[in-house]
């Protein structure tokens, strides 16, 4: 006796192989969710593709398929939270030349100071600073995407260097304040900061 087949509920079975691209992008964003509060926590040492496909609710497999090995989960989950920076070029351009320190110290405090994207910042530098792994990979980015695209809004000799030397005052100040949280710098009123720290980035920009 032939069986007759049960009556569907009108809804197509999955098919094997990949997962729709809907899902494929839920998936590639919770991983990367997920690999920037492990790294923000733990640091990149101490980060493990296991630990962060536990996380992200996947198996490790997964992770390494989307996005290959840990550095390449660490250059992914950096690049999307470092965009936000990669706004200082044109805070630079935006306004007369002689308030170009301020605007600059006001924009990148200011990504600081936003909790969204101070999380994911925290991830770069407390990794950066103690794997050379993470710190060359954080020299890739910010070399190619930000301080090459700052030196050319400045019209100077040696812009570059003018580039690098104000984005390492900005970065060892936030260093100080949000990482290591050294007081009186990390209660300190922001528009204090600002007065102080700003002369000195235009004279790194701009002055002789």
């Amino acid at each position: 006796m032939t069986r007759t087949a049960p009556a569907g509920d009108g809804t197509a079975p999955r098919r094997r192989g990949r997962p729709p691209r809907a899902e494929s992008a839920d998936t590639r964003d919770r991983i990367l969710a997920a690999a920037r509060e492990e790294f923000s926590e733990l640091g990149y040492d101490k980060t493990s593709v296991r630990g962060i496909a536990k996380a992200a609710g996947v198996d490790s497999a997964l992770v390494h398929h989307y996005f290959g090995t840990k550095e390449q989960v660490f250059e992914a989950a950096i690049s999307v939270a470092f965009a936000p920076a990669l706004n200082a070029p044109l805070a630079v351009a935006d306004g007369p030349v002689d308030g170009v320190g301020e605007r600059l110290t006001r924009f990148i405090f200011g990504v600081w100071e936003n909790p969204t994207t101070r999380t994911p910042l925290l991830a770069i530098l407390r990794s950066a600073v103690n794997n050379e792994t993470a710190a060359a990979v954080f020299r890739r980015l910010i070399a190619a995407q930000l301080l090459r695209r700052l030196a050319e809004q400045l019209d100077l000799p040696d812009a570059q260097l003018r580039a690098e030397l104000a984005a390492a005052q900005l970065v060892g100040c936030a260093m100080l304040r949000y990482v290591i949280k050294l007081e009186p710098l990390a209660s300190a009123d922001l528009e204090q900061i600002v007065a102080r720290v700003a002369p000195v980035v235009q004279g790194h920009l701009t002055g002789p």
